[in-house]
């Protein structure tokens, strides 16, 4: 049986503040109404959201200027790792996000590693660019040097 609610927070996959939603009871009972992420809908909660949505707004410039301007920042940094190689220059190991995220870091940018965006781990030397999201339209590209300890 599905449900009609009103979301009260962006939900991943499902909608934005404000957008009216139709989901299963289960998924409703669940996890939306518990993590109030929804509301049922009603005269009281459409006021609710209307001034909430301004501060919102407001909120979602700020985080989005913010993002831009860090983007900015990274996409003129370079980071290089030094790592052990072996011949044909295949890595000992591999880069990951970890070590890109502390180099960062060292440099003066905090970024939570699950922002860096990689593929797959690097494992050999070289020069990659590895893009990194700050904000769900931002999106910034990192110069990584991998070079020979």
């Amino acid at each position: 049986m599905a449900v009609e609610l009103i979301l009260i927070e962006d939900v991943k996959d499902l909608g934005r503040l404000g957008d009216r939603v139709r989901v299963a009871d289960g998924f409703a009972r669940n996890y939306l109404l518990p993590h109030k992420l929804a509301a049922a809908v009603s005269p009281g909660v459409m006021r609710r959201l209307e001034s909430r949505k301004l501060e919102m707004q407001k909120e979602h410039e700020q985080r989005l200027a913010v993002a831009q301007a860090m983007a900015e920042k990274i996409a003129k940094l370079s980071v290089s790792l030094t790592v052990e190689a072996g011949e044909n220059d295949k890595l000992y190991g591999s880069v990951s996000s970890v070590q890109i995220a502390e180099a960062l870091t060292v440099q003066g940018v905090e970024i939570e590693r699950s922002a860096i965006l990689l593929d797959e781990p690097i494992k050999e030397l070289g020069v990659y660019t590895v893009n990194v999201r700050l904000h769900d339209t931002v999106q910034a590209a990192l110069k990584v040097w991998v070079v020979r300890a």
